[in-house]
């Protein structure tokens, strides 16, 4: 949907009148029935007056076609300004522009395609103008039908026009070369240089023509998306399905080409515990629907498992099918069956609301179900590790029958994880008092579990199997604080036990659980939840601990800095009794999930000394 869109001429005689703002603000209010905030509203006054210094130029058609605020389709993204028309020989061309008023911006080491700049009232890492304008053009080419089939040709750049490049430029050096290359970077000065890069593609006006073919292109993966990533699966073993695998897969995807069919609403929940291979199904849908020409996506509230899984299908190169892997904040504004499936991994962490401050939308559950006509939910309901998870198969099925949604239920229960030993959850479910299973030790249990004395040994035995594969991480509770000053440096050490010190995991990375040098940092429940390892070595704190014959927890031994427990005190004041019960779930379920991410072993360390001689009592 574009907000605004007139001809070259009309654009400049509106930022003449002073009107231009008022008329974006109304046609915002008319289209999507959202008032503009006025901070939005100054930085389209002050941004656009650049673009009417730019377009100021007799030499760019006044009839061609100038779009500003393009929502795209199925996101919550708009495209801060487009200009329509011909090159000399009438191939249709569209500029696109993304606008940044920033004036200051830090480079962000090893992070992929990362800025920190002050916006929103704080320095956060964002990404790269560049990168951002050329995700945006990868989007509408990746879905949009008509500018697929009408070889619309997109040329996407980004214009920082309060900021002045230095020489050399820091934001156009090697770790951002490849973005910058698809869409340059115009800064403060650089007026003439924008405007020839406008005037190599827009030579002959378009009347709008081409804005009104992309505001109506219908959405379908391009033939260049579907090869992707179905090479991308195709030879991958890490995707091949077993056994009950292939059956939910089979019969998901007969539902989900049914929807599309008949159009009715269907909501698919698929229960399965740790290692069942719920998202082995989940990306094998997503490559197969996707192929099938229909419009997918895979969604998670955790980051980690959307980055890892995105980084093991496109390696180290750039791109779009990261389009495909949303938040699951994503959909607040979402239009009602706007995606035709919408796969949900790791459904136990949903929230209530979305957005940084949990301020935003009615419920993710309900979005998801809304904003696709088939909506497919993954849950382990014994992975419920914070405060805000509320996904629960009765809560999918509640508003599944809200939003007149056919609901249809699958278990996974074949284990692939720990060794394919269902007997070692049953013996974890038991000995951490989660629930009674009658699994008392690990006699005849082919999974290699120790209790050892210190973690300085958990370390070693990590090493030693990272070595091989790397695929052996060191993870932990969340009872040591998160030093600010060292989040991105592997020598500040966060955690210390004793003569033992470790960082954790690094704040200038995405993907733990592939980086050849994070074996060296602790990972936490939420950089290794919905991922697995060959060896897991896991330190359990002071959180846990085991007192009077019994598994005790202890929410007072949480960091500060955890957000997981975020609210408890209140809740402890207000209702004692339900605060403790929940922090208890909540305490028990991350360190399952942590204990469970080791298809071969896992080393566990206890700060309790009375835990660990109680485990390794349990494990004879």
């Amino acid at each position: 949907m574009i907000v605004y869109s007139g001809t070259k001429s009309d654009f400049l005689v509106s930022v003449e009148a002073d009107s231009i703002a008022t008329e974006i603000e109304e046609n915002i209010y008319k289209k999507m029935h959202r008032c503009t905030a006025q901070n939005e509203f100054r930085s389209w006054e002050n941004s656009l007056e650049y673009m009417y210094k730019v377009l100021n130029d007799h030499t760019i058609p006044e009839n061609s076609g100038v779009a500003i605020e393009y929502n795209i389709p199925q996101t919550s993204k708009r495209v801060d300004f487009i200009i329509s028309g011909y090159n000399e020989q009438h191939d249709p061309n569209v500029v696109i522009i993304e606008l940044k008023q920033w004036d200051k911006v830090n480079v962000v080491e090893g992070q992929d395609a990362l800025v920190e700049t002050y916006t929103g009232n704080a320095l956060r890492k964002v990404v790269h103008p560049s990168y951002q304008a050329w995700s945006y053009a990868a989007m509408i080419y990746d879905y949009n039908q008509n500018v697929q089939q009408g070889n619309i040709r997109l040329h996407p750049c980004a214009y920082m026009h309060n900021y002045r490049k230095d020489n050399p430029e820091k934001l156009e050096g090697a770790q951002y070369r490849e973005y910058v290359e698809d869409a340059p970077l115009f800064a403060r000065g650089e007026v003439a240089k924008l405007r020839d890069f406008i005037k190599a593609s827009v030579k002959i006006g378009d009347d709008k023509q081409l804005l009104y073919d992309i505001d109506n292109g219908k959405i379908k993966p391009s033939k260049s998306l579907q090869d992707s990533i179905k090479s991308m699966i195709e030879g991958n073993q890490e995707f091949i399905m077993l056994d009950d695998q292939k059956v939910v897969y089979e019969e998901i995807l007969r539902t989900a080409i049914q929807c599309m069919s008949d159009q009715k609403k269907r909501t698919v929940i698929v229960k399965g515990g740790p290692g069942t291979g719920k998202t082995v199904v989940a990306i094998n849908l997503l490559a197969k629907l996707t192929n099938e020409g229909y419009f997918v996506q895979y969604t998670s509230k955790n980051s980690a498992p959307r980055n890892v899984y995105a980084k093991k299908l496109t390696g180290h190169k750039k791109s779009s099918i990261n389009n495909m892997f949303k938040g699951s904040g994503s959909y607040v504004e979402a239009e009602k069956n706007i995606v035709d499936v919408l796969i949900c991994d790791e459904a136990h962490r949903l929230n209530d609301k979305s957005g940084m401050f949990h301020n935003l939308g009615e419920n993710q559950i309900k979005e998801i179900i809304d904003a696709s006509l088939c909506s497919v939910f993954f849950i382990d309901e014994s992975q419920r590790v914070t405060l805000n998870d509320i996904g629960t198969v009765d809560e999918i099925k509640s508003w599944a029958e809200k939003e007149d949604s056919e609901i249809s239920e699958m278990e996974l229960v074949s284990q692939f994880r720990c060794n394919g030993s269902d007997g070692y959850l049953a013996w974890l479910d038991e000995v951490l008092e989660i629930r009674e299973t009658a699994n008392f030790d690990m006699k005849d249990i082919d999974y290699d579990i120790r209790i050892v004395d210190s973690p300085n040994e958990v370390r070693e035995l990590i090493l030693e199997r990272n070595r091989v594969s790397n695929r052996a991480r060191i993870l932990a509770g969340y009872c040591w604080p998160w030093i600010k000053a060292g989040q991105n440096d592997t020598n500040v050490h966060d955690i210390k036990i004793g003569n033992f010190e470790m960082s954790w995991n690094l704040g200038n990375t995405s993907t733990f659980a592939i980086d050849e040098s994070s074996v060296n940092e602790i990972g936490c429940i939420h950089t290794s939840q919905g991922l697995e390892f060959d060896y897991a070595g896991v330190i359990i704190g002071d959180d846990m601990r085991f007192e009077n014959g019994h598994i005790v927890t202890d929410f007072t031994k949480r960091a500060k800095t955890d957000q997981s427990l975020k609210g408890i005190k209140k809740l402890y004041k207000e209702n004692p009794e339900y605060a403790l019960k929940e922090a208890d779930e909540i305490i028990k379920n991350t360190y399952r999930t942590l204990m469970t991410r080791g298809m071969k072993g896992c080393y566990v360390y206890c700060t309790d000394k009375n835990l660990a001689e109680y485990l390794k009592e349990c494990l004879k």
